[in-house]
């Protein structure tokens, strides 16, 4: 069976996202220079250049090799209407997903195919329902819980994440968007599968325990 897991960055004290994170307001505390020191691991990679064809050279190595076995294990993504909203305002007209993504809303609206591959469908019956389909149309591939952190709360305590890939970045925001909030007791536990170190972030690999 295909497993769900989520692939974030989080800042070293806990944040997936800087306070005030808006297309429409790249000022506000400076949030757009977090983000960029947040992500300044991934940029230069030559995988996600590719992916996002922002044309050629990048580095190679073991950083690239972890993105590009994470992106092609990737069968359906699952995210919520405010990552959707925030995306469809920066992403590119061929959006960098390339497959199936489920996004969890109230809006009803019919699905949105894009060029390369990526369609979103947007589910107005829940977490649950959002993960049949995904499971649906991934096949033997896995599912990405892309995020926001509420999403990934939601499936967190659903107990149903096998696994959690974190690229932890040595950054601070002190406020924003946490990951690890609203979390229930009855979380399955996880163990360390995967440490690799590197001056821009430490990407750890945890699996259910």
């Amino acid at each position: 069976m295909s497993k769900v897991f989520v692939n974030i960055t989080l800042s070293l004290d806990g944040y997936m996202a800087p306070e005030g994170m808006t297309m429409e307001n790249w000022e506000y505390k400076n949030w757009g220079a977090k983000w960029g020191a947040l992500m300044a691991w991934i940029i230069n990679q030559q995988y996600f250049r590719e992916n996002l064809k922002l044309g050629p050279g990048g580095e190679t190595g073991p950083v690239n090799d972890l993105i590009r076995s994470t992106t092609e294990r990737i069968g359906a993504n699952i995210m919520g209407k405010r990552m959707f909203d925030q995306g469809e305002r920066a992403w590119p007209e061929e959006a960098p997903f390339h497959t199936p993504v489920y996004v969890l809303t109230h809006e009803k609206r019919e699905p949105w195919a894009r060029p390369g591959g990526t369609t979103f469908y947007f589910i107005n019956d829940g977490p649950e329902r959002a993960l049949e389909l995904a499971r649906e149309s991934a096949g033997e591939r896995d599912i990405r819980i892309a995020g926001g952190a509420d999403v990934i709360q939601q499936y967190l305590n659903a107990g149903v994440v096998d696994e959690l890939e974190i690229a932890l970045a040595p950054v601070i925001f002190g406020s924003g968007r946490r990951l690890f909030e609203n979390i229930s007791d009855t979380v399955p536990g996880f163990r360390i599968d995967r440490v690799l170190d590197t001056p821009l972030a430490t990407h750890l690999r945890y699996v259910r325990a």
